[in-house]
């Protein structure tokens, strides 16, 4: 899109195709007899700070002109990470045990190592679970402490598979990370805490080992 398509191809379009102007402007513009970006364009900015304040009547104005000085953003924040297969045949949890488990611990290694990678932790870990009928069922967890170890998160994920009926043949199984944040930049609260992130780690293997995985 260039400048010069701006009042062949954008003017004509209706004032809500710009983003940020919802219902209710919408519906002012209109009682202003202003429907089409071109006649919102050809206000006077002061026609349009005097109707809808000042920040919003100049931004309306340089919105309809195609203006924006606001850098342009070209990586964001994840929300979340994940890492999941599916697999060659349906397991079963009992009877494919030995497998299944070899794949969820691959699959948190993995998650774990894609966290360090990009430089994550995370304190919220998830499983996901797709029966051979098709039907999915997730479960999360919230730790006490963010964490980019995969056994750390084996071993959370593993109490969530303790919420989650195992009595169907699995398709895919997956494992997911979430409230994520950058390494070393926890909120404030979490940096108080005097152990270090391995003894975390430790700490929150230690106090689930004892209790049996499902695999």
């Amino acid at each position: 899109m260039y400048e010069e398509d701006l009042q062949t191809q954008i003017w004509p379009l209706h004032c809500r195709k710009i983003n940020g102007i919802g219902p209710k402007a919408g519906e002012k513009l209109a009682q202003l007899n202003i429907h089409t970006i071109g006649e919102l364009a050809a206000q006077d900015a002061s026609f349009l700070i005097a109707n809808f304040g000042k920040a919003t009547g100049a931004w309306m104005h340089e919105a309809a002109w195609g203006r924006d000085d606001r850098p342009v953003v070209t990586e964001s924040e994840p929300v979340s990470m994940s890492r999941e297969t599916t697999f060659d045949r349906d397991l079963h949890a009992v009877r494919d045990k030995a497998a299944l488990g070899a794949i969820f611990t691959e699959l948190c290694s993995k998650l774990g190592e894609d966290l360090q990678r990009k430089g994550y932790v995370a304190k919220t870990i998830g499983i996901k679970l797709r029966y051979d009928d098709f039907k999915i069922a997730t479960r999360d967890q919230t730790a006490a402490f963010y964490t980019a170890d995969g056994k750390t998160i084996r071993k959370i994920a593993g109490q969530c598979l303790k919420r989650i009926p195992l009595d169907k043949r699995l398709r895919l199984l997956g494992v997911r990370a979430a409230t994520l944040a950058r390494a070393g930049e926890e909120p404030v609260h979490e940096q108080k805490v005097a152990v270090t992130q391995s003894e975390r780690a430790q700490a929150a293997i230690d106090s689930i080992a004892n209790t049996d995985q499902l695999f």
